[in-house]
């Protein structure tokens, strides 16, 4: 029998090559996906407080950032605020290229 969370495991591994080691020892693992993909408009104090507490946080962050994650909360931070961690990345290194 295949169960539902095994074809979604199934997909990500296929669209990834699968999860990276650090998401084991993640708070989020098993947490309900609705609290890190809000509707829009919908608070994400829950989401930031269980990323806040995690060990894996930083690593969280960047694979956000470095695959681009358009939505939900990564690493305790939405998609505009990574957006903006992202934008300032790239004018500190233009900035240390012209320098």
């Amino acid at each position: 029998m295949i169960l539902r969370g095994d074809v979604e495991n199934s997909i990500i591994d296929e669209l990834i090559g699968g999860m990276p080691p650090w998401t084991e020892e993640a708070n989020c693992k098993g947490a309900d996906a609705d609290i890190f993909f809000p509707e829009r408009g919908a608070s994400t104090r829950k989401a930031k407080s269980i990323c806040r507490a995690c060990t894996v946080q930083d690593d969280c962050l960047e694979f956000a950032i470095d695959q681009s994650e358009k939505f939900g909360i990564w690493g305790g931070l939405s998609e505009r605020e990574r957006r903006r961690i992202k934008r300032q990345r790239i004018q500190d290194s233009d900035i240390r290229d012209v320098g």
